[in-house]
């Protein structure tokens, strides 16, 4: 399918690639950019789900900073009643968090959660899917009164300033010693030891991310053992093909509904004209935002 851009959202992993520490996977375009909103310009002759003219959002390899994007039929979901400008923002956040949350997680009725970095879309979403899958307690990470608010407000049971306070402390307090069942994380190593320390027995965590570096200088790794811990990373984009479709199918399903009925909140923090690339680069590496950073393709979009 190949979709005339209007929009395309930014990613962390944008600026790092930027920077040519992000290795894009084989085959991928290196041009930045994996999520996209916008109409069908053509077809390939074995599409059936769309035809031209259709208003269709997409996750994809590489390629969205573009005026047109060639992506995957099962990557692609038809735009229904959602703006171009949000959905253009959606998936990529939705499926890494409902790995983290589902595939890896496993967050049943009652677990204890801890997400970190939880005000960025990612966070968001994660906050959201473990609520609806009746975690009990969620704890969140974040650096600023506005983001804890925001957070609080969209299902977080104990917002922590992790510039004001140990989250290790507030949690194993809160758990009275026990720890949570579930940890998101996108830091890895500098929170690594206390991550490990926090986890239950039969704990479990996903890691996404490398916000906080990825050599850890020294671990004590007996807990793993001795807790029976399950640490799992995940990268989306690296991923295969059909199981970015398996994801796009369960989003679809169990995601997407909820977001068009409003239950599962999304925000678009800020909105860039494509000649102001940089100041929404500049934005997204200060992090001074919550939900997503989306960028319109000028002489597209209305």
């Amino acid at each position: 399918v190949l979709v005339k851009v209007h929009y395309f959202a930014l990613n962390r992993m944008d600026a790092i690639q930027r920077e040519g520490r992000y290795p894009v996977p084989p085959g991928a375009s290196q041009i930045l950019g994996v999520e996209v909103a916008g109409e069908v310009a053509a077809v390939g002759s074995e599409t059936s789900r769309f035809k031209v003219g259709d208003k269709v959002f997409a996750l994809m390899y590489g390629g969205a900073y573009a005026q047109y994007a060639a992506v995957d039929e099962g990557s692609v979901h038809p735009l229904g009643s959602l703006s171009m400008e949000l959905a253009s923002s959606l998936l990529e956040c939705w499926y890494t968090a409902y790995q983290a949350v589902h595939y890896i997680g496993k967050v049943q009725k009652g677990d204890d959660v801890l997400i970190h970095a939880a005000a960025g879309g990612v966070g968001t979403a994660a906050i959201q899917l473990a609520k609806r899958a009746g975690a009990r307690r969620i704890f969140i990470t974040a650096s600023r009164p506005e983001k804890l608010e925001y957070c609080r407000n969209l299902g977080a049971t104990h917002p922590i300033n992790y510039r004001e306070q140990s989250f290790k402390e507030v949690v194993l307090r809160e758990t009275d010693g026990r720890g949570v069942d579930v940890i998101c994380d996108y830091l890895l190593a500098s929170y690594f030891n206390d991550n490990i320390e926090c986890l239950a027995r039969d704990g479990r965590m996903s890691l996404q991310g490398l916000m906080g570096g990825g050599v850890v200088q020294s671990a004590n790794l007996a807990p793993l053992l001795y807790k029976r811990l399950h640490i799992e990373g995940s990268a989306l984009r690296s991923r295969s093909l059909d199981y970015q479709r398996r994801l796009g199918d369960e989003f679809r399903r169990n995601v997407l509904p909820l977001v068009e009925s409003g239950e599962f909140k999304w925000h678009v923090d800020r909105v860039f004209a494509w000649e102001d690339i940089r100041d929404a680069h500049q934005l997204l590496e200060e992090a001074a935002f919550t939900g997503k950073i989306v960028v319109k393709v000028t002489e597209h979009a209305e």
